[in-house]
């Protein structure tokens, strides 16, 4: 594979948002990374561009059959200018677990976090420096060969698109309300739940406008067989403080293996604080709500980091979780990952990744 990146700079920058107007991947930088491959030539052409629009024949097999695949980190800047990427090593093998479970062939992830370093460099003026504002990072693989037959694509394209952004919910760090869904099923083991691909999040978009309709943020999966056990947000991982140990529902190959949620367990047993990755029935989490054994919950993700939950709706049955307001636990959590993040507290873990060293 070709590990040299053709660079070409942009002669028509664009004008930059104000950082308290950024809402979320609304707002793109100037350049973006393409590379493509093709049966029998494997990964080529990687190189650096302006930001433009995407030519693609309509046959192409990613509108028809949705082989797709995408990740989410972020860049941070401190405040004296270094550039700092979470864990991005774990991005990018995430992506090749996606990309296997979708027929698509691996990418080098050491020549993906050259190029990513390479893009944000010339891009590092787009970063934010505002508190809770970041550089968010979208590589994505598309099918782009044009024909209707149902087999994997023999043509492909990854990209790198960076957008600067606030706070992914409207109401940042303050507790947001879940609604439970119990009529759709987002994916079951065997699937492709685990895998980080357009198809999940279009099978849950549908429950997600309902949702909102009735005034919470986001939906809370159930299993799609038995349907009584948690599995995740829609764009987060879940947490569950019950009598002092903090419970999250176990991998079960139709969740994702979010890095936001390792690095979460990981502090957590730093600090002593009991873990437990079970499966979590939402009924006995509605008893110990009710017998006030449920002490906090929070959702953890690249967007949202931690975003703390303060009440679930299952079947028109609410529960307020610790009064509504952001607990203890959940608050630490988010001040010591975005710290270690923004480089103003110490990486013990080795979680950075300097860009501009």
């Amino acid at each position: 594979m070709a590990s040299s990146i053709d660079v070409q700079i942009t002669t028509k920058k664009k004008q930059k948002p104000l950082q308290h107007e950024l809402g979320f991947g609304i707002h793109f930088t100037d350049h973006m990374f393409i590379m493509n491959y093709a049966e029998g030539k494997g990964w080529h052409e990687p190189r650096i561009v302006p930001y433009q629009p995407i030519v693609l024949d309509p046959a192409a097999k990613v509108f028809h059959y949705g082989q797709t695949i995408f990740e989410g980190l972020k860049a941070y800047k401190t405040s004296d200018g270094q550039v700092l990427l979470f864990r991005p090593d774990r991005n990018f093998k995430r992506l090749n677990r996606s990309n296997e479970r979708l027929g698509v062939p691996a990418i080098d992830e050491e020549l993906a976090l050259q190029a990513l370093k390479k893009l944000i460099v010339i891009d590092q003026d787009w970063i934010p420096t505002a508190s809770e504002n970041s550089l968010y990072i979208r590589p994505f693989v598309i099918a782009t060969e044009p024909a209707l037959g149902v087999d994997a694509s023999t043509q492909y394209q990854f990209i790198i698109i960076l957008s600067p952004v606030g706070n992914y919910y409207p109401e940042g760090v303050n507790p947001v309300k879940i609604y439970v869904e119990s009529e759709y099923v987002r994916a079951v083991r065997g699937g492709i739940g685990e895998a980080k691909t357009a198809g999940n999040y279009a099978a849950s978009l549908k429950a997600q406008e309902n949702a909102k309709e009735q005034g919470y943020s986001q939906v809370l999966w159930l299993d799609g067989v038995h349907r009584k056990y948690i599995e995740e947000v829609g764009s987060m991982n879940v947490f569950f403080k019950i009598n002092g140990t903090v419970h999250t529902p176990a991998l079960s190959g139709s969740i994702l293996d979010g890095i936001t949620r390792s690095s979460i367990i990981q502090l957590l047993k730093h600090w002593e604080v009991p873990v437990e990755e079970s499966m979590i029935a939402i009924e006995d989490l509605f008893n110990a709500a009710k017998n006030g054994q449920l002490e906090e919950a929070f959702g953890t993700g690249t967007a949202a980091v931690i975003s703390p939950i303060g009440e679930l709706n299952w079947k028109d049955e609410k529960v307020l979780i610790n009064g509504g307001n952001t607990g203890e636990i959940s608050q630490k959590l988010y001040d010591t990952l975005t710290g270690i993040q923004r480089g103003a507290l110490p990486d013990p873990f080795g979680w950075m990744v300097q860009v501009n060293d």
